[in-house]
């Protein structure tokens, strides 16, 4: 067993929607085991009021969550990484950023739900999606003895959890509020 919490980076290109509902969910489902930031390779500087509505609904904490540099992860005195997932979406043609280091790798992509056009009803639905999907794949992984699994065993999960769940239901105790059909 790891002697630490997990230190996890989800990254994506503007920290404002999917990294930090990640990040979100990582720390209010990993029970101590993780502990999770996020940040962007261009920030957008503010965390998408989508994001933080759905977060709140779903009681999970927004303090302290804000749009950050990739770059904090860099300097001196920031978190020795474990893990570094990227959620960037595939459909709108996005580049993911790649972070250098000697850890373990994830790419979970997910549509960014802050491109989402309509109405904020649309938008809402957008979100959820994004959430449920991440959910969905933050539990398979919080699922493993991934403290103790070997590195390539690790990573072929890994794997496997960013190819499942593209159609993903909303997981069992994670509802959102506005769903009253």
């Amino acid at each position: 067993m790891a002697d630490h919490p997990w230190n996890i980076l989800v990254l994506c290109t503007g920290n404002s929607a999917r990294s930090i509902l990640a990040e979100a969910l990582f720390n209010a489902l990993g029970g101590g085991r993780v502990r999770a930031f996020s940040a962007g390779s261009r920030p957008a500087g503010k965390v998408n009021p989508f994001a933080l509505e759905l977060l709140e609904e779903q009681g999970l904490d927004t303090a302290g969550l804000r749009s950050k540099s990739w770059d904090e992860f860099a300097a001196p005195g920031a978190p020795e990484l474990d893990l570094v997932v990227t959620v960037c979406g595939n459909a709108a043609g996005e580049t993911c950023p790649v972070w250098p280091g000697n850890f373990l790798r994830a790419h979970w992509g997910v549509d960014d739900p802050a491109a989402a056009e309509g109405s904020d009803e649309d938008k809402r639905a957008a979100f959820m999606k994004a959430y449920a999907l991440l959910a969905e794949r933050i539990l398979t992984f919080l699922s493993l003895s991934f403290e103790t699994m070997d590195r390539a065993e690790l990573q072929k999960h890994l794997d496997e959890i960013g190819r499942a769940g593209a159609a993903a239901a909303v997981p069992a105790g994670l509802t959102f509020s506005h769903d009253h059909d």
